[in-house]
């Protein structure tokens, strides 16, 4: 992990050091951690440490077990089902809201985006797609003007990227990623406000089968023939 330094707050920093290589892989799911061990990697002292795993742990990333350490969480089937329900809750009506308040400037903004995510998708790299396709999705939703739900989005996201895996290249590719958000696009341009709403659903739906059922083949836990039905029901 990168070392924290001054003078930014140290609490903040070491949030999203840690977040970072719980998302990379470098602390493990299910392992063990003491403050001490993650402050002398971070070159931080304990209170800025347990701070950023209180935060952590109410975000859904870690565990903090008394008098041991922090023990970083594993994704279950379960929790990646509310995950999708929860961004299929609030961004659909979300991205309803932001196409009827569009200005020019929220407009621009979202073709700037839109366009970064498909340099991106040519580019071909799956880190560079998945932070294009976040910034696309978060530069969309805030046109709707609720910072709250956005960062509620935005720790939804963290929580599904601890799996240690996305949809390309494993089950699509970069190019086939961006295509998946075009009839979104084409629907904000025009203003058509409920089918922007439910393209965003669509696409939702679609990325959450097809990350359930890559992750089946290695994880047998996720076999559940419920979990379709468990984010259908909020798209139709």
């Amino acid at each position: 992990m990168k070392s924290v330094h001054r003078p930014a707050s140290l609490t903040d920093q070491a949030v999203e050091s840690i977040r970072a290589s719980i998302i990379s892989g470098d602390l493990v799911p299910g392992e063990l951690y003491t403050a001490t061990e993650l402050g002398n990697q971070l070159n931080v002292s304990r209170t800025p440490i347990r701070e950023a795993l209180q935060e952590l742990a109410r975000r859904g990333l870690v565990q903090i077990e008394r008098n041991r350490g922090v023990r970083i969480l594993s994704t279950s089937l379960q929790s990646l089902i509310e995950v999708f329900q929860i961004r299929l809750m609030l961004e659909a009506p979300l991205a309803r809201r932001a196409t009827q308040l569009k200005t020019a400037a929220t407009a621009a903004a979202v073709e700037q985006s839109y366009e970064a995510f498909r340099r991106a998708a040519e580019d071909g790299d799956p880190e560079l797609v998945l932070r294009a396709d976040r910034d696309f999705h978060r530069t969309l939703l805030a046109g709707a003007g609720n910072d709250k739900a956005n960062q509620l989005l935005s720790e939804q996201r963290d929580f599904v990227l601890q799996t240690g895996v996305g949809t390309v290249p494993t089950s699509r590719t970069a190019r086939e990623c961006f295509e998946d958000h075009r009839d979104i696009m084409e629907a904000f341009r025009e203003g058509r406000d409920a089918e922007v709403g439910s393209a965003l659903a669509r696409h939702i739906s679609h990325t959450a089968t097809m990350l359930i059922t890559q992750e089946t083949r290695d994880r047998p836990d996720f076999a559940d023939a419920r979990s379709a039905e468990a984010i259908d029901w909020l798209v139709h």
